[in-house]
């Protein structure tokens, strides 16, 4: 018998963005499919007066509490004020840290936001970004050489959110949609320098998207087709015929997650520097 979902709420504070909590809160809860999270994340909390108006908000909704703050002083006000509630709480990056001290022999700087200093990586990053915007849905293909790489597939095999990740990481990323019976452009299969992924998945898998996909009136568009099983798979055929002819890897996207899908890629990419 299923299980009746459960509902918890995950508090979780940070003396920064609150990307490292909420990572790790997700990646954590999403190992119990009978419980949901509620989450309440408090970004930039540096002071003892933003911290009383946090605890003000769990009194009220009592939950797990994660938190990431160098500051001691404020981590060890949230330890004493969860005990007192009887509340679990767990510092995320404390236990890490102490594995780096111990292993380099030096204690950590404590700065805060470290991680998001606007050095050449950051730059870096904003520069994949903005290449991989421009660079979506086919657009702008004269200049796809300059990509690090560049996806193709079918509609709704997750180009543009896994294009989206890949630039996150500084990788400039290119996608361009196949579509029966329509070549490659020219300047794609002349591209030395980025590394061309195939995405595939099911029919099954690609019609369930479709079918949820809100679609708008363009003129000569062909609902059913779009998500009629049989034509899907001719497509994929296709896409599949391309990629084994210019001999470009294909990835299958059926059951994996947009940050599986990434790591796959990149992992690919490894192997052909």
């Amino acid at each position: 018998m299923h299980k009746p979902e459960r509902f918890f709420h995950l508090h979780m504070i940070s003396d920064a963005t609150g990307e490292t909590l909420l990572a790790a809160g997700r990646a954590a809860s999403a190992q119990y499919k009978d419980a949901r999270a509620i989450e309440h994340i408090y970004p930039l909390i540096r002071t003892e007066k933003q911290l009383t108006k946090v605890f003000d908000d769990i009194d009220e909704q009592p939950g797990i509490v994660l938190y990431t703050l160098v500051d001691q002083a404020l981590a060890g006000r949230i330890d004493k004020r969860c005990a007192e509630m009887g509340l679990p709480c767990v510092s995320v990056l404390e236990p890490v840290l102490a594995v780096f001290q111990s292993y380099l022999g030096a204690p950590a700087g404590r700065r805060v936001g470290a991680q998001h200093v606007l050095d050449a990586d950051y730059f870096r990053r904003i520069d994949a970004l903005n290449f991989t915007m421009e660079h979506d849905d086919g657009q702008l293909p004269a200049d796809l050489d300059e990509a690090d790489i560049v996806l193709i597939g079918v509609s709704r095999t997750s180009k543009t959110p896994t294009s989206i990740y890949l630039a996150n990481r500084g990788i400039k990323t290119a996608n361009i949609p196949i579509v029966l019976g329509v070549p490659m452009p020219e300047n794609l299969t002349s591209a030395r320098k980025p590394l061309i992924v195939g995405l595939v998945a099911t029919a099954e898998r690609i019609s369930h998207v479709r079918q949820n996909r809100v679609l708008g009136t363009t003129l000569g568009y062909d609902a059913q087709s779009y998500v009629d099983r049989a034509a899907i798979a001719e497509e994929l055929a296709y896409a599949r015929q391309i990629c084994t002819r210019h001999n470009w890897p294909m990835i299958d996207v059926s059951r994996r997650s947009i940050e599986e899908t990434a790591a796959a890629i990149v992992a690919l990419r490894n192997k052909t520097r």
